[in-house]
């Protein structure tokens, strides 16, 4: 028998009851699972849930979108900064020389230029049909005709601290710095941005339109920095003077969907955060990793988190949120390579630490700035994580401390020549940015290409900073950011016309007070061999010259030397041809027969001069080598003010021969520089002491006329910045002329045998001044000779220095109000016709020009030349000479006629960027000293 189905042996009513169980027990399973999915997945997508995974999403994605312009940015139609209620005039520039800054700084068009909307609209040659098509919408156009002159972008700062340091330094707006860490990435420099520093209208004077406003070096993480236009906003206000400040400027919450924009961070490594801590670059080197080691961690933990979020893992990420620390946001940001990172470092060995570090944490560097020794590592610089940073520079602000000390006025030169790109910053208030072009014009002078120091302040800062799709060059769609200069751009007193931010100008007088200058770029010198020897020993070069009985000078093209007794500087010959010296002297002028080629050097000047040697004063040059490094020093003086003095100095007054060092590097640059004479004064407040006279080119004290006087005068210092007041100040330098006994100097002065310099800024002590040498002639019958050096407000009673007969030293020929007594510049041209030096001497008075630091005395030919070359004409050659020989010494009192030193130099004009020093004939030396 076959075996059944148990259904089948079963009636039929229970085989389908059965069946019917079986299926609603089923379905009841399905549906009970069913429902359960629904009811999740429903909840799963609720709006809040939907709206929270989307944002999520989004800020994932945001992390790996690079910064930079949007898509459709270039096809704009007007600036994001345009403002109907400002003055947005267009504008036609015609007949203009223009610099683009395309085709690697070559590109010159010769043409007009167009401006609207904030923008550039069109460039070279404009369609008529384009300006009429302006002209039916506006009321107005304005038209300026450039008459040739030159037109550049406006001029770019990548370093400054302009609002953050603020002019004139109160404490109260002291911000570039804090000091309550060395690591502080969270710090953002817009957060102390003064609207109301004075130093916005000087920088726009000189053509400066935008700047980086970084934080200061105190730390080795300042903080974050920010891109602003320097022009004024209806606003007022901080934020609207901002160029695309991140998204993340007010949080985290914004529209991811945005193409992010660039940040920018400030790092700074070697001597100053050490200093300000109390630390070594060693713990420099562990604050850097273990701040970047903090960040990459919460980095790692973002994108762990985004990867389960574009997995769709939400199941993993339930109760949680994404990864957030607003202290290490930034630097986070830093490790994503949407930073622009700018990083303070001048020496190889902190240099190669940050290259190092962008290894380990593979992160790229902007710029490299201050660099001082970047010129000697460039290898090295290209090991950068990320591709080669950029360098800022000085052009001549070195050795101010021992990691400076190797800074060369070539390196940007080599740094061009191995491919790297140079930028010259001002650091602002460190270098006045007013002046930022004349450190690329200083560049140019000592070699660096003409069209890559054009660019060194316009397009290279530009694209360094993450903003060279809107600035830094002049083509359609760009920000309407011109320069109309005086003179071509590198010539030594190219000064701005007019400057347009946004393209609104900025001049209140345009052109009024700014004479034309030269169109052409200066000749330069060569210096190759210089640039080789500097690099071959590493910065610190021989700088001593070689001395020789006799020489001849031709193809000398004038001559000029100094007159007897006061006549000042003259004119000896207008073509000299060929000069002759010996033992120091001019023994010939014209024909010389007497020096036979082979028996003497033969010096070709190429169509130079011969000029009389300039004599330096205001710098305390032979007693300071490294400024930061008291070993390096003579040191200040005791202030008598401050306590007492040690009883072993008696009534003696400190005398600046006794601390005299020959063969510095300042020194010696200076000497080279075209500088025969030094007059220095011991460095102190009130009591500074007796200045003495010397030649920088002796080899030491003991050298055959070294001194040139040893005694030049008594020097005191009157400032509302002492630690006693003015009043207190002035009661003590009562009592030392009224007094009796003394130092001899002392009593020199009380019979008016010496002079009395009197280091004042301030317009109101000088009024006070001039009242005490009043009473102290009416009291003793004999004249006090006075002279105010620094001076910087001396224009507001110029009438009345020149009626007391007292002589101003000027120290600042470019002014800056660096402090509350100095805060009454006269700024001079384009913002006002006269400059404190011609106002001075239109009143009258005897006026010299001097020089603050030791690095710029080599510079003192070219502080003089700006001087000349802003005078609109009143200044003429023979008296800018004058301003820094034979007015200076007549200044201080010098109580001998002076040696007879000249200097030669090669090709070019002495006061522009062109001709360069080859030889000193040195009456005082008795020998001729050449430089090649």
């Amino acid at each position: 028998m076959g075996s059944s189905s148990p259904l089948a042996t079963r009636p039929p009513f229970r085989r389908w009851a059965h069946l019917a169980l079986f299926t609603i027990t089923l379905v009841s399973i399905v549906f009970f699972r069913s429902s359960t999915v629904i009811s999740s997945a429903f909840s799963q997508s609720s709006p809040q849930e939907i709206a929270r995974r989307s944002q999520i999403l989004s800020k994932c994605a945001y992390l790996h979108a690079k910064p930079g312009p949007p898509p459709n940015f270039h096809v704009r139609t007007q600036s994001d900064r345009y403002a109907d209620s400002e003055n947005t005039t267009p504008v036609l520039v015609r007949n203009a020389t223009i610099w683009t800054a395309a085709d690697n700084g070559h590109e010159v068009l010769n043409g007009d230029l167009l401006m609207h909307r904030g923008l550039i609209k069109a460039i070279g040659n404009i369609p008529l049909s384009l300006i009429r098509q302006i002209e039916l919408k506006n009321t107005k156009l304005e038209i300026i005709d450039a008459h040739g002159a030159w037109v550049t972008p406006g001029i770019v700062d990548l370093h400054s601290h302009i609002g953050v340091g603020s002019a004139p330094q109160l404490n109260g707006a002291s911000d570039t710095n804090s000091r309550k860490a060395p690591i502080l990435p969270w710090l953002r420099s817009i957060d102390g941005l003064n609207t109301h520093d004075a130093s916005y209208e000087l920088a726009m004077a000189g053509g400066v339109t935008t700047a980086q406003i970084l934080p200061g070096s105190a730390n080795d993480i300042g903080g974050q920095a920010f891109i602003m236009k320097l022009r004024p906003t209806t606003e007022r206000s901080p934020s609207s003077m901002l160029l695309e400040p991140p998204y993340t400027l007010n949080g985290s919450h914004f529209d991811h969907s945005l193409t992010p924009r660039w940040r920018h961070m400030k790092h700074a490594c070697g001597e100053n955060p050490s200093r300000v801590y109390g630390m070594t670059r060693l713990d420099s080197g562990w604050n850097f990793r273990a701040a970047y080691d903090s960040a990459r961690k919460l980095r790692d933990a973002q994108d762990a988190f985004c990867a389960k979020v574009e997995s769709s893992s939400w199941d993993n990420l339930a109760g949680k949120t994404f990864p957030e620390d607003l202290q290490w946001e930034s630097l986070v940001d830093v490790l994503r390579g949407r930073v622009k990172l700018s990083v303070h470092c001048y020496e190889a060995v902190d240099l190669d630490g940050i290259v190092r570090l962008t290894n380990e944490f593979e992160f790229p560097v902007a710029s490299f700035h201050h660099a001082g020794e970047t010129y000697l590592v460039p290898d090295l610089l290209k090991k950068t994580w990320g591709g080669t940073p950029a360098i800022a520079l000085f052009a001549s602000n070195f050795r101010k401390k021992r990691e400076a000390y190797r800074g060369s006025e070539f390196a940007p030169r080599v740094l061009a020549e191995h491919g790297i790109d140079v930028v010259m910053k001002s650091d602002h208030p460190v270098v006045n940015s007013r002046y930022l072009l004349h450190e690329a014009a200083q560049a140019h002078y000592y070699g660096l290409d003409p069209a890559l120091a054009l660019l060194s302040v316009t397009s290279t800062p530009a694209t360094a900073m993450g903003m060279g799709h809107r600035i830094g060059m002049l083509k359609p769609g760009y920000d309407a950011d011109i320069v109309i200069w005086s003179s071509h751009p590198l010539s030594l007193a190219a000064t701005p016309t007019q400057v347009y931010i946004d393209g609104i100008p900025q001049l209140s007088l345009p052109g009024q007070y700014v004479a034309k200058g030269p169109t052409t770029p200066p000749r330069t010198p060569n210096f190759d061999s210089e640039k080789v020897t500097t690099v071959v020993y590493e910065g610190i070069p021989p700088l001593e010259p070689r001395s020789v009985k006799g020489a001849l000078f031709v193809n000398v093209s004038g001559l000029y030397m100094r007159g007897e007794g006061s006549s000042g500087v003259m004119r000896v010959s207008e073509q000299a041809g060929s000069v002759g010296v010996e033992d120091g002297r001019v023994v010939c002028v014209g024909r010389c027969p007497d020096f036979a080629e082979g028996v003497v050097d033969i010096v070709d000047l190429e169509g130079g001069t011969i000029i009389p040697g300039l004599t330096s004063f205001g710098a305390p040059l032979g007693l300071v080598e490294i400024r930061l490094e008291p070993s390096t020093n003579d040191g200040r003086v005791h202030n008598p003010l401050d306590g007492d003095l040690p009883a072993v100095l008696g009534d003696t007054i400190m005398r600046a021969q006794d601390g005299l060092m020959f063969g510095g590097q300042n020194l010696l640059l200076a000497y080279r520089g075209g500088v025969t004479t030094a007059i220095t004064a011991p460095s102190g407040t009130f009591l500074q002491g007796i200045s003495t006279a010397f030649s920088p080119g002796a080899a030491h004290a003991r050298v055959e006329n070294a001194s040139v006087v040893d005694e030049v005068a008594l020097h005191v210092a009157v400032s509302m910045s002492s630690r006693v007041g003015v009043s207190t100040q002035v009661a003590a330098l009562r009592n030392m002329l009224f007094g009796e006994g003394g130092d001899k100097v002392l009593r020199r002065v009380r019979k008016g045998k010496i002079t009395l310099v009197v280091d004042v800024q301030s317009a109101d002590i000088m009024a006070t001044l001039l009242r005490l040498k009043d009473e102290y002639e009416a009291y003793s019958g004999r004249e006090l000779h006075m002279t105010f050096a620094g001076a910087t407000e001396a224009h507001l009673l110029a009438h009345e220095i020149a009626k007391a007969g007292v002589s101003v030293i000027v120290t600042e020929s470019k002014p800056f109000p660096s402090t509350w007594e100095q805060r009454r510049i006269l700024a001079g041209p384009p913002i006002t016709q006269e400059s404190l030096v011609t106002a001075l001497l239109k009143a009258g008075v005897n006026v010299a020009v001097g020089v603050i630091d030791e690095y710029n005395a080599r510079n003192t030919r070219f502080e003089v030349g700006w001087s000349l070359l802003t005078s609109n004409g009143y200044i003429d050659r023979a008296t800018a000479l004058a301003l820094a020989t034979t007015n200076l010494e007549k200044a201080l009192g010098v109580p001998r006629e002076m040696p007879q030193d000249l200097v030669a130099y090669r090709g070019g004009d002495v006061f522009e960027f062109e001709a360069k020093v080859v030889g000193v004939i040195s009456e005082t030396l008795g020998r001729t000293d050449l430089f090649e």
